[in-house]
């Protein structure tokens, strides 16, 4: 997150706060910018209002108080957010939350349907993502039917098949075995794409992110300790609890 560039923000957040009902506040006075290239790894523990942060920026949440501008614009109402969604690809933690038409191709395409593509139009977009993912031949599949990582990375074409201009991603390697993994990883770096990236797994952030914040008493700070593990190497990822395959 580099605020000395010159240039409109993708995301900017400022004094954003949010608690559930009931309960303590679990973002308070946030402030963030995302801007153009940035390729963001979000680690804290759980609770810490990762998720909530990502749902907030979808408009799936409402904030308590501050401030969402997203492609330079103020973004408050659920219309506004019906044309970020149009730009911004969000995976979810869970995918059985994000699939749910019976067959993958039908899920695949329905994003670029919804946008106006043609029939054709959107299952081939469909079939082009899905090679991309290493997922040939899985279009008549049923959904329900998947593994758990086979799930993810069909929720990950649904996203990809909208051709978004972001990306948000809550623990998108959950569930995948290490060839998947080291798939996912590549993709990542080919895609031209900004992105805000959630993870437990410090191995993989560390090749596909560029900086790395945490979330503290409910606001974005930097993470840029060197942190030492007792396995027997270092690297400059802070000292957030995390997991390495």
């Amino acid at each position: 997150m580099n605020t000395d560039r010159d240039h409109t923000p993708i995301i900017r957040l400022r004094e954003l706060s949010f608690a559930y009902s009931g309960g303590p506040p679990v973002l308070d006075r946030l402030n963030f910018d995302l801007y153009p290239g940035d390729r963001i790894g979000l680690v804290a523990p759980n609770g810490s209002g990762k998720t909530t942060l990502l749902h907030l920026i979808m408009g799936l949440l409402r904030p308590d108080g501050g401030r969402i501008e997203i492609f330079g614009r103020p973004v408050a109402v659920e219309k506004d957010f019906v044309a970020v969604r149009q730009r911004i690809g969000m995976l979810f933690q869970d995918a059985d939350d994000q699939l749910f038409s019976p067959t993958v191709l039908e899920d695949v395409a329905f994003g670029p349907l919804n946008m106006g593509k043609s029939k054709a139009g959107a299952i081939a977009i469909a079939h082009r993502v899905l090679d991309q993912l290493g997922l040939q031949g899985f279009g008549p599949r049923i959904t329900f039917k998947l593994s758990g990582g086979e799930k993810r990375l069909v929720s990950l074409a649904t996203v990809l098949a909208m051709e978004p201009e972001v990306l948000l991603l809550d623990e998108p390697t959950s569930g995948l075995d290490e060839k998947t993994k080291a798939r996912l990883k590549t993709i990542l770096l080919e895609l031209d794409l900004s992105y805000i990236l959630i993870s437990h797994e410090f191995d993989f952030m560390a090749d596909v992110v560029s900086d790395f914040y945490t979330l503290k008493d409910g606001r974005i700070v930097a993470d840029t300790e060197l942190h030492h593990h007792d396995h027997a190497h270092c690297h400059p990822l802070g000292g957030q609890p995390h997991e390495h395959p």
